[in-house]
């Protein structure tokens, strides 16, 4: 499968409370490491087990071989990202360590840079060794654009996370498989506030109007509701004590990518997804609370057992 998207360097500060505005604390603790949400991505998808291609862009700064580094390390092909003049993209994180909330500002800065003829070739030169595509909306939106199209054209599965929600042009919705918001980027991107059921059908029955085949409304620990034509289902969250809440809708994303992306079936591929969610809250920072395959299936097998 292929990921296009975002490439951070994420720096983040571990402490309680997190500061109002104006106000200085302490923190307890601070991390560097791989981020973004598409190389996030990519990461949970490979440590998922799927054969995984990084398609993004990063600086040539002294993050360059944070970033790259890590992918390469944990096994994503990363011949299709740009280099470019610069530096690469970072997000500043603030971890509640009380509560696990967080919140995060992101400095695009190459991200910013990514090419749709980069994109575009880099996505036609996989076409024999991919069938998923994976994106966010990290990056310049006529990126994601061409990226909806080519995956059409090439007969791909194209699954949207749409985070951080924007406004995405028609032709894109007509091109996607899988939309993956969670409530709030569903309210965002509807109008349509996530309070109940009824709403989240509601919700989610937007984005297939809009020409989207499948809607998956993650909704934390309410778990999921999915929307095909066919009618809609409600799956439970798995229940586990949050310690960050960071990237974890990145490796239900990634999880779920690499499912579809190993053939497995529907309702599998979505589970592991949820139980990839679940584990990632479990552990501090992005890139290193994305779980392994072996993870999820112990996890699962745990659940299972119960």
């Amino acid at each position: 499968m292929a990921v296009v998207g975002s490439i951070n360097a994420d720096l983040t500060a571990y402490g309680s409370p997190l500061p109002r505005p104006g106000e200085t604390v302490v923190a307890d603790d601070f991390g560097l490491a791989l981020g973004g949400k598409g190389a996030n991505q990519a990461l949970a998808a490979s440590r998922a087990g799927a054969a995984t291609y990084m398609i993004g862009a990063v600086g040539n700064d002294i993050f360059r071989e944070l970033t790259l580094g890590t992918l390469t390390a944990e096994g994503v092909d990363t011949s299709a990202v740009q280099v470019l003049d610069g530096h690469t993209g970072v997000a500043h994180i603030r971890v509640d360590t009380t509560t696990g909330q967080n919140d995060i500002a992101i400095v695009a800065n190459a991200n910013s840079g990514l090419t749709i003829q980069h994109a575009a070739d880099a996505l036609r030169g996989l076409q024999d060794r991919i069938a998923v595509v994976l994106i966010q909306l990290e990056i310049p939106i006529p990126v994601i654009e061409a990226v909806a199209s080519v995956s059409s054209d090439l007969g791909l599965t194209l699954i949207v996370d749409p985070a951080p929600a924007l406004p995405l042009p028609e032709t894109v919705w007509r091109s996607v498989s899988v939309v993956k918001p969670n409530e709030f980027e569903a309210e965002i991107l509807t109008g349509i506030a996530v309070t109940d059921r009824e709403a989240a059908v509601r919700a989610a029955r937007w984005f297939l109007d809009h020409g989207a085949q499948t809607a998956l409304l993650t909704m934390a620990e309410r778990g999921a509701l999915v929307m095909h034509n066919g009618g809609s289902e409600e799956l439970p969250a798995f229940p586990v004590r949050p310690v960050d809440t960071t990237a974890a809708g990145d490796a239900f994303a990634g999880a779920l990518g690499a499912a579809l992306a190993q053939k497995r079936p529907w309702a599998e591929a979505v589970r592991r997804a949820l139980a990839a969610g679940a584990l990632a809250v479990t552990v501090r920072g992005a890139s290193p609370s994305l779980p392994t395959a072996d993870q999820i299936d112990e996890f699962l097998a745990a659940h299972d057992a119960r």
